[in-house]
């Protein structure tokens, strides 16, 4: 089929290497930012109403969180096939993978959907809230759970525009999305005209609305001449191509799920430091959040370089890529470096923002100057795996955070914060230590090439 020139994926195979970066970087930081100001409205709405309605919205993003890993996952597998496939000029390939990771993703959605109406109140009751609470969670959870199919297409969609280089529809399909969740959460929650005042339960029909929203407009950017094929049918699953999606995509999953467990078993660990425990949860919370600050550029870099990555690979241009891989990487050191450094000089007046209790003050301001220490190893860490998932080494980057944090930075932190009695201290520095490690470790994987030789056909 012919393709017009201006419909055709962006090659990022050819040209100015830090042209193609910037290319790429910029649309995902934009992403990130708008991703972060939704999660900031949906915390400050649920303020004004409540510290029931707070708590409720974390617990259940948490939930939310664990249920799109699936969809991350298929995300991430679906990104390294098809931009490996673009890269080749294979777009017929590019396509049918496109096809069959929709499929996929309508599936396990419709199953995840089912699953979470049937669980709805074991899920809920297994929060130990009181019941006020437990009543509004119940109820976000099931509206959200009413919009996993129309996200769980969004976020493939999304990956499947960027691994073709298109990253402005993405880019504007989430600008909509978050002006409309944004907008939604105060127009709904308060009554704004013409809208309906449904107090807390808007902040969650909110996010619904917007995420089908993007939805449908992805669903039409597909109506384009290079991926209306998608379209034809017959519409069936080919076992193969699923195999290799999910082939590359559980080790995203498990990678996901053992980050998240180990985090939660951190806070435990500083909820063993008898009174002062508090005092250390309240501070890891809020150096957290201002954290959030420094992965927005590093996660932007993580995806660019996946792209980046893959389609050179598939132009088979292996040194291309490689060289394409560092450069991203040294640009993440040095950003997110200048960043740490202005949070490291600043670091109590960043904490300032967050809290006036002076226990908390001094515990956020250590954490901040302790973690920004291993800031760019992190960068490093973040930007080389992005190359690596691109490349398909999905299992080689799950190792690598799965040995920081299950070997090296739980042990450490509970050696020093509750048998040695340094307290939050302690963990503080096992975090680094666990980062720097993770760094270097991700560095040495892309340093020994073994993602060149991968092959995903």
């Amino acid at each position: 089929m012919h393709i017009p020139l201006n419909n055709r994926p962006a090659d990022l195979t050819i040209g100015n290497l830090w042209s193609n970066i910037w290319q790429m970087s910029w649309p995902m930081f934009l992403i990130m930012v708008f991703n972060f100001f939704v999660g900031l409205a949906d915390i400050y709405v649920a303020g004004f109403i409540g510290p029931e309605v707070q708590a409720a919205v974390g617990y259940i993003s948490q939930i939310y969180f664990l249920v799109i890993i699936i969809a991350n996952a298929i995300s991430i597998g679906t990104l390294a096939l098809v931009s490996r496939a673009v890269g080749a000029g294979d777009i017929d390939k590019a396509r049918e993978t496109a096809r069959q990771s929709l499929i996929f993703s309508i599936l396990v959605a419709l199953a995840l959907t089912a699953a979470g109406f049937l669980l709805s109140n074991t899920i809920i009751s297994a929060s130990g809230f009181p019941l006020n609470i437990r009543d509004i969670s119940g109820n976000f959870f099931r509206i959200f759970i009413l919009a996993l199919g129309p996200n769980y297409i969004l976020i493939v969609s999304n990956a499947i525009f960027r691994a073709a280089g298109e990253v402005t529809k993405p880019l504007l399909t989430m600008f909509l999305v978050s002006v409309v969740n944004i907008i939604g959460n105060f127009a709904l929650v308060f009554g704004f005209f013409p809208f309906p005042e449904m107090g807390y339960i808007g902040i969650a029909v909110a996010s619904a609305v917007s995420v089908t929203i993007g939805m449908f407009v992805n669903l039409l950017f597909f109506i384009t001449d290079m991926w209306k094929p998608i379209y034809a049918r017959p519409w069936k699953m080919a076992a193969h191509m699923i195999k290799k999606i999910v082939g590359l995509g559980w080790p995203a999953a498990l990678l996901q799920i053992a980050w998240n467990a180990g985090s939660i078993v951190l806070y435990g660990i500083l909820g063993r430091l008898g009174e002062r425990s508090i005092t250390a949860l309240a501070s890891i919370t809020n150096g957290l959040r201002i954290e959030a600050i420094i992965y927005l550029p590093a996660f932007a870099l993580n995806m660019a370089a996946a792209v980046l990555v893959g389609q050179n690979l598939g132009a088979q241009n292996p040194e291309r890529a490689g060289k394409l891989g560092w450069k991203i990487a040294f640009t993440g050191v040095a950003i997110i470096s200048l960043i740490a450094l202005v949070i490291f000089i600043w670091a109590r007046d960043f904490a300032s923002f967050f809290t006036d209790d002076a226990s908390v003050l001094e515990e956020t301001t250590r954490y901040l100057r302790i973690n920004m220490l291993s800031e760019p190893f992190m960068a490093l860490g973040v930007v080389l795996a992005g190359g690596l998932q691109g490349a398909g080494d999905t299992r080689g980057t799950m190792w690598v955070i799965i040995i920081a944090m299950w070997f090296i930075r739980l042990p450490l932190a509970y050696f020093l914060a509750v048998i040695m009695d340094y307290g939050a201290t302690g963990v503080w520095v096992a975090m680094v230590v666990s980062m720097n490690i993770q760094g270097l470790l991700m560095t040495w994987r892309f340093y020994r090439g073994y993602w060149k030789e991968i092959r995903t056909v």
